[in-house]
């Protein structure tokens, strides 16, 4: 793992929610990973929160990697504007490619996709996989629901209290690249195994 952030991979929702908020934090967020150097990672569709974050970075002069799979092409519109867009034989696939060229990874409101990423990816650091970050954009209050779960699965012992600590929840887009910095910088480089990427 490298102690300095260059590609952060987005998970978040082919759709845009129901309030503005959502779609104008993807928006800034993509404005401030374009002018601090930051590449975007993501599904590579145009469509929704991926479509707003995408167009944002690309709109203030940054890079975006996509990875969609085939049969997402047109359900979730690939960007054909993205700096690589590459299309992808499956799911799995294009999960491990996102892992591949991420240093971190944030998670914004999403439905059902979103949370299948962000599990696998909190699977993959809890059974020291990686240690790389991750983020959870509880913007206007979306992920509560998502850690009451957690608290739930502790207080019944099913997860422990050290998993709190798989992931940090921020409450503003403001504050997600420091956050992720920090964490870079006290894990330092080599705190993970370099076979990672072969366990996977």
């Amino acid at each position: 793992m490298t102690s300095t952030l260059s590609s952060l991979c987005l998970f978040c929702g082919a759709s845009v929610g129901d309030a503005p908020t959502y779609a104008d934090a993807a928006a800034a967020l993509g404005r401030t990973m374009a002018a601090d150097g930051v590449q975007l990672v993501y599904g590579g569709g145009h469509v929704g929160l991926m479509g707003v974050a995408a167009e944002a970075v690309m709109g203030a002069g940054g890079r975006v990697v996509g990875f969609i799979p085939e049969h997402l092409t047109r359900l979730e519109a690939a960007y054909q504007g993205a700096t690589e867009l590459h299309v992808v034989e499956n799911m799995h696939v294009r999960k491990h490619a996102m892992f591949q060229r991420s240093d971190a990874f944030v998670v914004f409101p999403g439905g059902f996709g979103t949370m299948d990423e962000t599990f696998e990816i909190l699977t993959w650091r809890q059974l020291g996989i990686h240690n790389k970050p991750v983020i959870l954009a509880n913007i206007d209050g979306y992920w509560e629901p998502f850690l009451a779960l957690v608290d739930h699965m502790i207080a019944r012992r099913f997860a422990r209290e050290g998993h709190r600590q798989l992931f940090t929840v921020v409450d503003t887009v403001e504050r997600i690249l420091p956050t992720i910095r920090a964490e870079l910088a006290r894990a330092g480089v080599g705190t993970v195994a370099a076979d990672a990427d072969e366990r996977l």
